[in-house]
């Protein structure tokens, strides 16, 4: 059936926004990443030593309070009209149609075109990266030395946070970071695209991997790649922040899928082999071993067999980064660095403003409040990672993967820093164990559009002599994307009606 017959034959039930075509919402938003990219060339993420800062464009957007209040707010209108279309393609498009895999396709490659091109917003992670890469290559071993232990860490862009602490990540990102150092040699500005290049490599194992998982799940991969790779929270941080957590989640898809696959010694190996590798990018990954062990031990293992599979997962993936210690001559002095974020909390996380209440409640009654506020973070880290360790020996075989995604949701929310990226880290295994259309949608629809808002307000790189400051610019951008981000829950005709189950078409969602 035609495109325009499908619509007649639904015009009567349907209301007139359903039956438009998504073109206009693939153009709308495509504008949207372009305001971005164009808003990070003033407050995007640049080294002091950046040659990019010499630049005549670059430097009347930077330097003068009118221009940085503007890219200010393109950023913030740019990032909010890309969540809106976001939503709105879940409107025009119908699942079932082979349409729906054009069109989404078509809005995830041109939303991500101009974000490759933008300088790095809202993180500048992809500095300390350099850093570590320069430490590395220096000779000194990264998990004893801290950025600080080159000369211009700072004028390389890296935040002082890392001046003193080992980088978390494991010892094939150690690797990048050399490679992309003798790549970029002096320039931070080619260091961060290349790392970009290294999240994209990211990126594209989802892309690649992600539609299969859902298939095996029964789940829609279109409906999954919208809710997955067209996200606006998707793009923002592992494309345009340049989060090596792109490379490890993309990692852990790409293990899974094998392991589910081939559930057999090769798909076991395989799974266990590019988990390590994950493991490798940032430990964390290591909460997936257990459930690449039970898909390795078979459908309806014994408790025996699933234990003896456990050991031999972990046993394998022990000697890989164990030989990966010895390549590198750092052993596993990546286990210590684990420790490298610990007692930071942010107040939206649960535990961590708990914590925080805990701390004041201590303090008032002149009890330690600060070492209270520590237990508080110990005790929700130690329940996640012991729900996760749960899920492990709970459940039925064919939701091994929905367990692990539950298990991983529990130590990311359970964890007194929620950063917006380790929220991210949960989109994929969702997209693919299914999303229902009922309070879980509104539930995902109002965290991205949540974490949007915040995103855009967090981190803005403004020349500290100006007479606009940092905090005013956080200000104008948080104003700007929370005024567009009530508009389109309380005020758009059509996106107002994607956060009520009463108007929702019978295509969206």
């Amino acid at each position: 059936m035609s495109h325009s017959a499908r619509l007649r034959q639904r015009r009567p039930k349907e209301p007139r926004f359903v039956q438009r075509s998504p073109l206009r919402t693939v153009i709308f938003g495509t504008i949207g990443s372009l305001m971005m990219m164009v808003g990070s060339f003033g407050i995007g993420w640049l080294a002091p030593i950046s040659q990019l800062r010499l630049k005549d464009w670059v430097i009347s957007l930077r330097y003068t309070d009118g221009a940085v209040v503007l890219c200010i707010v393109i950023t913030a209108v740019g990032a909010m009209a890309l969540t809106r279309e976001w939503m709105r393609l879940s409107q025009k498009v119908n699942w079932a149609e082979k349409s729906a895999t054009r069109w989404v396709t078509a809005a995830i490659v041109s939303w991500t075109a101009p974000l490759l091109v933008a300088f790095p917003l809202f993180s500048r992670d992809v500095y300390s990266y350099f850093a570590q890469g320069r430490v590395y290559q220096s000779g000194l071993n990264p998990y004893e030395s801290g950025v600080s232990s080159v000369n211009n860490f700072l004028q390389n862009g890296a935040d002082q946070l890392w001046s003193q602490s080992p980088p978390p990540y494991g010892p094939v990102f150690l690797w990048i970071e050399d490679l992309v150092v003798r790549v970029a040699g002096d320039s931070p500005d080619v260091a961060f695209y290349l790392f970009r290049g290294v999240s994209l490599l990211g990126v594209v194992l989802i892309a690649i991997f992600l539609p299969k998982l859902a298939r095996m799940h029964g789940v829609n991969p279109t409906r999954a790649a919208w809710l997955c790779l067209a996200n606006p929270m998707f793009l923002v941080h592992f494309v345009v922040s340049a989060h090596n957590d792109a490379l490890m989640i993309g990692l852990m898809i790409a293990a899974i899928y094998v392991s589910a696959r081939w559930r057999n010694t090769a798909g076991g190996l395989a799974g266990i082999t590019i988990t390590t590798i994950a493991i490798a990018v940032k430990p964390i990954a290591l909460l997936v071993l257990p459930f690449i062990g039970l898909l390795w031990a078979g459908r309806g293992a014994s408790w025996p067999r699933r234990f003896v599979y456990w050991i031999l997962t972990a046993g394998i993936s022990l000697v890989e980064l164990w030989a990966m210690g010895v390549a590198n001559g750092f052993g596993f002095d990546w286990v210590g660095a684990l420790s490298t974020t610990g007692g930071v909390w942010i107040w939206y996380a649960p535990v961590g403003m708990l914590g925080f209440l805990v701390k004041l409640w201590g303090d008032s009654l002149g009890l330690p409040g600060g070492d209270l506020q520590s237990l508080v973070f110990k005790v929700g880290q130690m329940i996640g990672v012991l729900g996760a360790g749960i899920l492990a020996f709970v459940g039925r075989d064919e939701k091994i993967i929905r367990r692990l995604t539950i298990g991983l949701t529990l130590v990311v929310m359970l964890n007194p820093m929620i950063q917006a990226w380790y929220v991210v880290w949960l989109i994929p295994f969702f997209a693919v164990t299914g999303i229902r259309a009922d309070w879980h949608v509104d539930f995902f629809l109002l965290t991205t559009l949540f974490f949007m808002m915040w995103a855009v307000s967090d981190q803005l790189d403004v020349f500290p002599y100006l007479s606009l400051d940092l905090n005013m610019g956080r200000l104008v951008a948080g104003v700007v994307a929370l005024m567009y981000g009530l508009y389109i829950m309380f005020i758009d005709p059509s996106t107002r009606r994607v956060f009520r189950r009463e108007h929702r078409a019978s295509v969206i969602i």
